[in-house]
């Protein structure tokens, strides 16, 4: 057996069915090791050729995070494996459980300034919990044995460096059999778990902040909040678990949140947050913090807490539980309930009202039309940019369909890919990638990717031609925009060309039958919508900094020629601006 086959026999025990990367050069060991298992068919590993290695590490990113179990990337030496990194930097800030596969020169040239030389085993280590390079036949096994264990036990990156030719040379000791380890629940300090019991039966208001943490904890929470007349707010990544079939829900907070979170959180005595690390430290309110968490290292590094519980937020809820009092007062929860309904109908839901005529299509309206259309399973993968934007606020998960997205590190260009993951993984259930034209731009190659492996996934494309984040963030910032714009471009014609099924759609009538066409269609489909480029995320709640860094702006661009612009991104956001 050669030191590749036993790595990839190594990989099949963990339970590893795909591996996503680019065939060469110094990794053809490892893809023929693949090729020899006769692939998924056979009980063995299929290789998924991608077109970009950042592609490969998304897609993967994607495999684990929606399944939990392990899923594997691979790069060839040099700038192969350099591509890798982003993709790497978003698993491992994500939690998800990836082993990147990173071939090396040859092992004698290792140190001389080689062709394609570089170091993998220090540039990947920023960007993982684990990170080895592999010397000998004899070292190998425990470090693909502990890279395994790293990535599912820690959530995170695992990257093994491996020399081409050590690869190819002959194992000469024993893997250590895996065996999968089942994860402990972390309870609650006693005495932490009643000083939370009597803070929050002292505080006369309390909010809850949830994030993704809460999985498993939907109804805890829900229990929870009954008692204490608590309005529940969340993060983006906490919405999968925590916004259906919840009347306390009262949104997010944010540059893209919605609902009434932001004033609920505010306006409460207590705030508790439940699983999340939020990372805008901007929009927590300064009030008396208590935060659950199962990892000891996020406590309090965003806001001041007054009580860290160290813990899984199930297992403290099982056991909070039954020492809360229950609040009669229930003034706080139905002020900030009436104050979110208000919002939800007066700002979030006026693109979505008598939008049908407007030309150019409103995102809003497109998005709550793709929430109608989709399968009750759906699982959306979202650019980041407006994309977030529009998922956050009009995709209703309901407990059965999943969201995921660069959501930590921010990166563009990872709809796609996550979605040929993600399609991959549940070949039976709805996937939809809702992509920004910029996103989509920057990884356009891998329209060939699911033409390749005949997925049935479906682009929305959400096609403005400009960077409409970008543009916000520099109103914000009492800039004009500038260097935002990109030439309009058929999108449709570009994907037919590649072999998919492709419509343009620019009258929003047309929407719902293009979507239900294309989530028909057996085979890869991109429905590209011509958006408005003017529309633009207003937060439900604007500060007075934000409303003069907008003014300013656009003063700046009336002084410099663009009255005719600023009237039409008037005219394109003056319903979504929220009233109280």
């Amino acid at each position: 057996m050669k030191l590749a086959e036993q790595l990839v026999a190594q990989l099949q025990q963990a339970g590893v069915r795909r591996i996503y990367g680019i065939v060469g050069d110094s990794l053809n060991p490892v893809v023929d090791a693949c090729r020899a298992t006769g692939g998924s068919a056979d009980g063995g590993i299929d290789w998924i050729h991608v077109r970009h290695e950042e592609a490969a590490a998304f897609a993967a990113s994607a495999d684990a995070q929606l399944t939990g179990e392990l899923a594997v990337c691979a790069g060839s030496c040099g700038p192969g494996n350099l591509h890798l990194i982003n993709g790497l930097y978003d698993a491992n800030r994500t939690g998800a459980p990836v082993l990147a596969i990173a071939s090396h020169i040859p092992s004698s040239q290792i140190g001389s300034g080689y062709f394609q030389e570089t170091h993998p085993d220090r540039l990947f280590t920023e960007c993982s919990v684990y990170s080895e390079l592999i010397t000998s036949p004899a070292q190998s096994p425990r470090v693909v044995h502990s890279a395994i264990r790293h990535a599912l036990g820690l959530g995170g990156v695992s990257v093994v460096t491996l020399p081409g030719d050590v690869a190819d040379l002959d194992a000469t000791t024993e893997a250590p059999a895996y065996r999968p380890v089942r994860r402990g629940t972390l309870a609650p300090d006693p005495d932490v778990l009643h000083e939370l019991a009597d803070a929050l039966n002292a505080a006369d208001r309390v909010a809850i902040f949830a994030g993704a943490g809460v999985a498993g904890a939907h109804d805890e929470v829900v229990r929870l909040a009954e008692l204490l007349n608590a309005p529940v707010g969340h993060s983006l990544r906490g919405k999968t678990f925590i916004q259906h079939d919840n009347p306390y829900d009262v949104g997010m907070t944010g540059l893209l949140g919605y609902g009434a979170a932001a004033f609920g959180m505010e306006d409460a005595d207590l705030l508790l947050l439940l699983g999340t690390d939020f990372p805008y430290d901007q929009f927590l309110p300064d009030v008396t913090t208590v935060q659950v968490d199962r990892d000891a290292a996020v406590i309090g590094r965003r806001t001041e807490v007054t009580l860290p519980v160290h813990a899984d937020v199930l297992a403290t809820l099982e056991a909070l539980l039954p020492l809360i009092k229950a609040k009669k007062n229930q003034k706080f929860l139905k002020q900030t309930l009436k104050r979110h309904d208000k919002l939800m109908d007066k700002s979030v839901g006026a693109y979505t009202r008598k939008a049908e005529k407007l030309v150019p299509i409103h995102p809003e309206y497109a998005a709550s039309v793709l929430d109608e259309v989709a399968a009750d399973d759906a699982i959306f993968t979202a650019d980041t940019g407006m994309c977030n934007v529009w998922t956050a606020r009009y995709l209703n998960l309901r407990g059965t369909r999943d969201l995921i997205g660069s959501f930590l590190h921010g990166s563009m260009a990872n709809a796609l890919p996550q979605a040929v993951g993600a399609q991959l993984a549940y070949p039976d259930r709805q996937v939809i990638s809702v992509s920004g034209d910029g996103g989509l731009a920057m990884l356009l190659g891998e329209l060939l990717t699911p033409v390749m492996y005949d997925l049935p996934l479906t682009v929305t494309l959400f096609n403005n031609s400009t960077l409409g984040m970008v543009k916000l963030e520099m109103l914000v910032d009492k800039l004009p925009d500038f260097g935002v714009d990109v030439p309009a471009t058929d999108y449709a014609a570009i994907a037919a060309a590649m072999g998919w099924h492709a419509v343009r759609v620019t009258d929003a009538r047309e929407l719902e039958s293009a979507y239900r066409e294309a989530l028909e269609h057996r085979g890869p489909s991109l429905v590209d919508i011509v958006t408005d480029p003017n529309a633009l995320s207003i937060p439900p709640k604007v500060t007075g900094e934000q409303i003069f860094g907008f003014a300013t702006a656009m003063s700046k661009m009336v002084f410099n020629g663009g009255a005719g612009e600023v009237v039409a991104m008037a005219r394109s956001n003056l319903r979504n601006v929220p009233r109280r």
